[in-house]
């Protein structure tokens, strides 16, 4: 961290993290992204005051970062980092003026999540409860049941507690990004594998002192490389789906939600957006079933 700046970047990172609650990984990414921008600064520019940052210094480094083929996402997170930066130290006094005010951002196109048809899931979902049972085959028909039961994140599912099951209300509590807590409902069935799964897990490994639902064949904490590689490979037996990962499920999850009815705002809240922009991404297929329902059926079409 360069030193002259050091006071500034290290306030801001504990506003995040003291004020805001923000999780260690969201942190870090802050951390990088400022980082990153004073070193530049410093190469290019010499020590500057935040007080003589402009615009300008900004969108010279932005266009530094398009030259080394940043992507437009990318650019955006930063621009969206800074942004956080300056703001906090206005309030602070530090600054008169947010120099990113005059920035624009730059446009994405827009990627339409990757999700898996209804019949496919049913496939996948029959062919792992039929499937042979050893820890990997027991920890897979887990992980991609509760993925797409729930819709939760891999650092949610991993990190999900026994304590945060409630069989009787069939639901579960989730801990998501800032420390935001949500209620997903769940059905008897899937209340019911949870069930087998952890009588099989007291019976097989030694007390789970941190109360983690789900574990390795070795009777540890699941970690995220751990889960994307078990999704992946049963997710590979699928030869119409290009992405496979946890988060193709959590896309199915809200996709087969939408199509089926479920209110935008109900999904959001599943999801734990904070954002409604963020779930209407989701509708994007519910256009299309209309399209082919209204051309199957209207006389005119």
């Amino acid at each position: 961290m360069p030193e002259y700046n050091s006071v500034e970047i290290q306030s801001f990172l504990d506003y995040l993290k003291f004020e805001k609650r923000y999780s260690v990984h969201t942190i870090t990414s802050y951390q990088t992204d400022i980082t990153a921008f004073f070193i530049y600064l410093n190469k290019s520019f010499g020590k500057l005051q935040l007080s003589e940052i402009t615009h300008n210094f900004i969108r010279s480094w932005l266009a530094d970062l398009k030259e080394k083929k940043l992507t437009s996402k990318s650019i955006n997170r930063k621009i969206s980092t800074l942004r956080s930066f300056f703001k906090y130290h206005l309030k602070r006094g530090a600054i008169s003026v947010v120099p990113t005010s005059k920035l624009i951002a730059p446009k994405i196109g827009r990627r339409l999540p990757v999700f898996i048809k209804e019949s496919e899931t049913k496939q996948l979902l029959e062919t792992l409860n039929n499937s042979t049972e050893n820890w990997k085959t027991l920890n897979a028909r887990m992980l991609i049941s509760l993925f797409y039961a729930t819709g939760m994140r891999v650092s949610e599912l991993i990190n999900l507690k026994e304590k945060q099951l409630d069989p009787a209300r069939l639901q579960v509590k989730v801990l998501g990004k800032g420390n935001k807590e949500r209620i997903i409902p769940v059905s008897k069935e899937v209340i019911g594998a949870i069930k087998v799964y952890q009588a099989l897990k007291r019976k097989t490994f030694d007390e789970n002192r941190e109360n983690i639902l789900l574990v390795t064949e070795k009777g540890k904490k699941m970690y995220p490389r751990y889960a994307w590689a078990l999704v992946n490979t049963y997710l590979g037996s699928l030869p119409t789906l290009d992405k496979k990962s946890p988060h193709v499920l959590r896309h199915t999850f809200a996709t087969h939600l939408m199509n089926n009815g479920a209110e935008l705002n109900a999904v959001k809240e599943l999801l734990g957006h904070s954002s409604l922009a963020s779930t209407q991404v989701y509708t994007h297929n519910t256009i299309e079933k209309l399209k082919d329902i209204h051309k199957k059926a209207h006389p005119k079409s």
